[in-house]
């Protein structure tokens, strides 16, 4: 499926300069598509696409899906297009926009449904990767982007001030860090599974917070904090400045993750004084970008794609720009008008104008993603690790063997884990205990739970790096997993993600244990979709079969993930928890 493109002097002012050269190369290629669809290319290099005094035709009729902060703007760009005659081919444009949010599109996208319009505008791109990355989904198509809007901290005037505002600036991790701290003013954001902004944010911070003191479980820490301070979408949190979030906050945010656009909108709404102040943070303020998506490209009519190239085109011209102003947004990502900056709340010299950071990788977000799932909905999990005398075999490259790694890389998974989760471990090889080839090392239980004289967090901490290969054991790899599904399912905590973890290096080399194709047929039989527990199986190593464990995963609604660095374990979880989700 090729993408339509116009001429550099229809591109629409607000691409960000770090996808020019990628829209070049889908311009090229995009030629190439409009020539064969009734020469497109030759219409709009003709000067086909242009403004016209009336209309020969009748109007060419759109539906266009847009974020509820845009759709605003493009209402009012629709409207004057419409009155001033805007054509396309001789076409009137007849648009109509409605605000739907981006999250509800993207799923109704991603299960192959249409969403009954020609045009989806998001917030964000991440909307649009997230619909291409389904197997089943309708099908999208960038073309270009509309607008741009900066992501940063707005507080009521008071807290701003009490923290330096304009003159002192904060990274991420030091503007959660103050707004979550007991005495701080409260920092809350939309919920990042529902939001753009608030994943961009979330992204950002886990990235940087990671790296500081305490590491993953400095992150956690935060996240947990801002999780309690959450509202269900952009729509509800600056509801949260007047009112506890109904998350176990009972006072009011005083600070709030907020696009600039958002800040404007509020600022412009309410008496002079009682605006928001906002903070850019100074390690890059991640951007909202509104991609012009064409939903369904290869059921369009040719009028219909070049109509909404050409109200694409149109609203990179003087008038829509103009109108994408006087809503609050950046018509182009590169430049920052004083006029929309200072009434958004920003001031000098709040790093407003410095260009955004790289976007994050489809990895990144997922991972930030994953963190937020398990440490918002609390997780009942149990890790089944192998102990056979494989994993004593050198990871390539370093002096270390694949248990080595492999603890350490648990020990990280852990770290994001908080006091509410509920985690466990077992370990497996060839009759590792008696005549059965499993042991449960550490029952699963809360993590804030007192074990002995400390904590289920310490046993466990304790227990990973006690792990050891047994020598000369076996992978006794189907009674094991049938053993601790069954234990799983048996134990289901009702209002958390339930999971069990199988970690492997190897194939099942038990002679004396039941067949795959039995293990398979019971863990159906055991799966029940009123109390999921996906079977999240991890496979290390060369020796390990992906195969064999993607058909025991399937079986329980999980999935399989072949590692060829255990170091990449804990954030694998995270990636598994995160698709675990998405099809519940």
């Amino acid at each position: 499926m090729g993408r339509h493109s116009l001429p550099d002097g229809y591109g629409a002012g607000s691409a960000d300069p770090r996808l020019r050269a990628r829209r070049r190369n889908v311009a090229l290629a995009a030629v190439l598509v409009l020539t064969v669809a009734a020469g497109t290319a030759a219409a709009v290099g003709g000067g086909l696409f242009s403004f016209g005094s009336s209309c020969q035709d009748d109007a060419v009729r759109l539906r266009v899906a847009a974020s509820p902060d845009i759709a605003p703007a493009l209402k009012a760009a629709a409207e004057h297009a419409r009155a001033s005659h805007v054509t396309s081919d001789g076409h009137c444009l007849d648009i109509a926009v409605t605000a739907r949010e981006a999250h509800e599109v993207a799923d109704t996208l991603r299960s192959g449904r249409g969403a009954g319009v020609q045009v989806w505008v998001p917030d964000s791109d991440l909307w649009v990767q997230r619909v291409t990355g389904a197997d089943r989904a309708t099908g999208v198509t960038r073309a270009g982007a509309v607008a741009s809007s900066p992501v940063g901290v707005a507080m009521v005037p008071s807290a701003a001030r009490s923290l330096g505002w304009p003159d002192r600036t904060y990274t991420w991790t030091e503007l959660a860090g103050a707004g979550l701290r007991g005495d701080g003013p409260g920092l809350g954001a939309a919920d990042p599974a529902r939001s753009a902004t608030g994943l961009l944010a979330l992204t950002r911070l886990s990235a940087t917070a990671s790296g500081g003191k305490g590491g993953g479980a400095g992150v956690a820490a935060l996240v947990k904090g801002l999780s309690r301070r959450t509202a269900d979408g952009d729509g509800q949190v600056l509801a949260t400045l007047s009112g506890g979030t109904g998350r176990g906050e009972a006072d009011p945010n005083q600070a709030l993750v907020l696009s600039e656009q958002a800040a404007f909108a509020h600022n412009s709404a309410v008496e002079d004084g009682a605006g928001l102040d906002l903070f850019y943070p100074e390690d890059g303020s991640p951007r909202l970008d509104y991609p012009f998506t064409l939903v369904d490209e290869a059921r369009l009519t040719t009028d219909e794609s070049r109509a909404a190239l050409r109200f694409m085109t149109f609203m990179g011209q003087p008038e829509g720009r103009r109108i994408l102003l006087r809503h609050g947004f950046r018509p182009e990502a590169d430049t920052a008008p004083a006029a929309l900056v200072t009434a958004a709340g920003g001031r000098f010299p709040q790093p407003y104008a410095e260009s955004a950071p790289e976007p994050a990788s489809a990895r990144a977000l997922q991972k930030a993603l994953g963190m937020w799932t398990v440490t918002v909905q609390s997780a009942r999990v149990t890790a089944v690790v192998d102990t056979s005398a494989s994993m004593t075999e050198r990871v390539p490259g370093t002096t270390r063997s694949r248990m080595d790694v492999t603890k350490a890389s648990l020990s990280q998974a852990l770290a994001t884990f908080t006091a509410e989760d509920e985690v466990g471990l077992w370990t497996f090889a060839a009759k590792l205990d008696g005549n059965r080839d499993y042991r449960v090392v550490v029952p699963t239980k809360r993590l804030g739970d007192r074990v002995g004289h400390g904590t289920q967090r310490g046993a466990l901490a304790k227990a990973f790096s006690g792990l050891r290969p047994v020598p000369g054991g076996a992978t006794g790899l189907y009674d094991t997993t049938l053993a601790a599904y069954r234990a799983a399912t048996g134990s289901y905590a009702r209002g958390k993600f339930n999971a069990l973890v199988v970690l492997t290096d190897g194939v099942n080399q038990d002679p004396g244990s039941i067949s795959r194709s039995r293990l398979v047929e019971e863990l159906e039989k055991l799966a029940d979709p009123d109390r999921p527990v996906p079977l999240i199986a991890i496979a290390v190593g060369p020796e390990a079969d992906e195969e064999e464990a993607e058909r025991i995963a399937a079986a329980t609604g999980g999935s399989a993930h072949k590692v060829s660095e255990p170091s990449r374990i804990h954030s694998v979880i995270l990636e598994a928890i995160v698709a675990a989700g998405s099809r519940s």
